[in-house]
């Protein structure tokens, strides 16, 4: 009798799902953080020497009129204006550096290994993203708790609050994606710090972050009016003092829009990292 032996493939080893991947990704960015935690901890000093620098040198900006909305409280109506508006600029700025994870990943290897892996494209950009926007949540606390200690009161109650923290997180979405794709593109650090700087200073100061657009020339009001930082200031401080703008809704569809091509652009960009090397 003749014995027919059998054989069989061996099984394909199984892929995990995206949210697995991406999960992993966001445990090693986060490991990675509390690593070296001195970071996010010393980005935090700049806010609270804006709020309490500009906070006691602008104080008596607080009589004014174009303050009175806010707070009718004199004296601590600038503070009152200017939380929002270190609020948004602490996370753009924090978002405008993200991209510096990617660089030093390019020059270790760890960005080909990543690619030459199974691990989903759209995961590896996701998962650092969301490591962003967590550090940028825990910043936005610690900046509207000093706030708090310098003055600032928050009548839009724990409500305003997030509506404030959700805009910020929109906000830093967009120059989250927007560093992610700089630094795949330009694979350098000092590219990356000199563009970031390049936008950072111009979208903060031609904005409403300091400064009420009455109280600005014309021109800056102008640009301020299209300016995607006054539109999260301004939602961030119709939060927080429970007065929103008129204009809200498209704020927030513009800030939405923004977010998404961002990151659009972030994931061609990794794309074209992969096709090029």
């Amino acid at each position: 009798m003749t014995t027919i032996a059998l054989t069989t493939a061996p099984a394909a080893p199984s892929r995990a799902g995206w949210f697995t991947q991406t999960g992993q990704v966001l445990r090693r960015w986060l490991i990675a953080t509390l690593r070296q935690v001195w970071g996010p901890v010393m980005s935090l000093i700049q806010p609270v020497i804006w709020i309490v620098l500009f906070g006691q040198v602008f104080q008596s900006l607080g009589a004014l009129p174009q303050f009175a909305p806010s707070t009718g409280s004199g004296t601590a109506g600038y503070i009152d204006y200017l939380v929002p508006g270190i609020l948004m600029m602490t996370v753009l700025y924090s978002g405008a550096w993200a991209g510096t994870g990617y660089i030093d990943d390019i020059n270790s290897g760890v960005m080909d290994q990543y690619l030459t892996s199974p691990v989903s494209r759209s995961a590896i950009v996701t998962g650092q993203l969301v490591q962003q926007l967590i550090i940028n949540l825990a910043q936005s606390l610690v900046v509207l708790g000093i706030g708090w200690l310098a003055g600032a009161r928050y009548p839009g109650g724990a409500g305003g609050m997030l509506v404030a923290l959700g805009v910020a997180t929109l906000l830093a979405t967009i120059f989250c994606c927007a560093s992610t794709a700089v630094a795949l593109t330009a694979r350098s650090q000092v590219a990356l710090i000199s563009l970031s700087q390049l936008i950072v200073l111009p979208a903060t100061f031609l904005s409403t972050t300091m400064m009420p657009a009455d109280l600005m020339p014309q021109w800056v009001q102008d640009v301020s009016r299209w300016n995607p930082m006054t539109w999260a200031v301004e939602l961030g401080r119709g939060g927080l003092t429970g007065m929103y703008p008129d204009n809200g809704w498209w704020q927030v569809a513009g800030l939405t829009v923004l977010a998404a091509l961002a990151f659009v652009w972030a994931m061609r960009s990794i794309r074209a990292y992969q096709r090029s090397v």
